[in-house]
C-alpha cells in the first residue's frame, strides 16, 4: 500500500493554490482501484460509465443504485489514500431532494466515500445545496452529461456559441453558490473552461475540457485501450490492453488444443509409493 496519508479535500484546494494539476481516473472493481492506487491516482471516480464498461449496457441510463453500490464498495475496498467520488445514477436524486440526500448518504455511509458527482447546474442547485446542508461533500457536472444525452441532441459538445457557453458560466456559479466544492466540465470548449476556472473559487476539473482547470480525469479503460465501441476526441490511449488479453487468450486456447498446457510444472504429484498403494 502507498506510504501517504489520506487525500482530502483540503489537499485538493492546496493542490490548487500551489497551482499542481490532481490526476483522476474511473474505477469500479476491486483490482483496478488497487492498481491506481499504486501508481498514486489522487482521485478516482466510481462513474456510472461502468454501466457500459463493465456491465455491458448501451448507455448509463440503466445502472441502478445496488449496481452502483457494488462497484464502489469494491473499490473503497481497494483503497487507502486515494479521494474517492460515488457518481450519482440516473433518476438516484433528481425526482426528490430528500431521496437524493438518502442515496448520496448510502454512498457516503455504506461505501466510504469521499464524495459524490451528480449532473446538471442551475436546476440541481437547490438539490445540491440540500445534501451540502445534510453534510456530504458534492461533485457538480456540467457540459456533455451523459445522464441528459437526449436533451443535448447526444454525446455533443457544450458551450460552443455565445449563447451556451453562458448558460454553462450561470450553471457553474450556481453549482458554487449552492456549495459545490468542486466542478466537472466534460465536452467544454477549452476558452471557456477557462474563463469558468479563472471566475470560480471552487475546484474546476475537466474532461475534455482543456489544459487550463485544477485537473483532468478519464475513463480508466479508454486510458487503457479496454472499450472500443466509441473513443471520444478527447480520450489519450496510454495502452492497447484488449489486444494483448485477446493475444494471450489466444495462446491459451491453442496450447489447450496442442497440450502444451498443462505441463509437468503446472500439476499436482504424487510419489510412487504412495501410488502403488491405491
Amino acid at each position: 500500500m502507498p506510504d501517504r496519508e489520506k487525500i482530502n479535500i483540503n489537499y485538493l484546494y492546496q493542490k490548487k493554490e500551489d497551482g499542481e494539476k490532481v490526476s483522476w481516473l474511473t474505477a469500479y472493481d476491486y483490482p483496478m482501484a488497487k492498481y491506481e492506487e499504486e501508481a498514486g491516482i489522487e482521485m478516482i471516480l466510481v462513474g456510472d460509465s461502468g454501466g457500459m464498461t463493465l456491465l455491458g449496457y448501451d448507455s448509463t441510463l440503466p445502472v441502478s443504485m445496488d449496481e452502483m453500490m457494488i462497484m464502489t464498495k469494491a473499490v473503497t475496498r481497494a483503497t487507502e489514500a486515494t479521494f474517492v467520488v460515488g457518481d450519482m445514477p440516473y433518476m438516484s436524486y433528481q425526482a426528490d431532494q430528500a431521496e437524493a440526500i438518502r442515496n448520496a448518504g448510502r454512498f457516503m455511509g455504506e461505501c466510504g466515500t469521499d464524495a459524490v458527482k451528480l449532473e446538471g447546474g442551475r436546476r440541481m442547485a437547490p438539490t445540491v445545496e440540500a445534501m451540502v446542508d445534510a453534510g456530504i461533500p458534492v461533485v457538480g457536472h456540467i457540459g456533455m452529461t451523459p445522464q441528459s444525452a437526449a436533451q443535448l441532441g447526444g454525446y455533443k459538445s457544450q458551450g460552443r456559441d455565445a449563447k451556451t457557453a453562458r448558460e454553462l458560466i450561470a450553471d457553474a456559479k450556481a453549482l458554487e453558490d449552492a456549495g459545490a466544492f468542486a466542478i466537472l466540465l466534460e465536452a467544454v470548449p477549452a476558452r471557456v473552461a477557462r474563463m469558468i476556472h479563472e471566475e470560480s473559487d471552487v475546484l474546476i476539473y475537466g474532461i475534455g475540457a482543456g489544459s487550463e482547470v485544477d485537473g483532468q480525469i478519464l475513463i480508466v479503460h479508454d486510458v487503457l485501450g479496454l472499450f472500443e465501441l466509441f473513443t471520444p476526441k478527447f480520450v489519450k490511449q496510454y495502452a492497447s490492453l484488449g489486444e494483448e488479453i485477446i493475444e494471450a487468450v489466444e495462446q491459451y486456447k491453442a496450447d489447450v488444443k496442442s497440450g502444451e498446457f498443462p505441463q509437468s510444472e503446472h500439476s499436482y504429484h504424487i510419489s510412487d509409493q504412495e501410488f502403488d498403494k491405491i
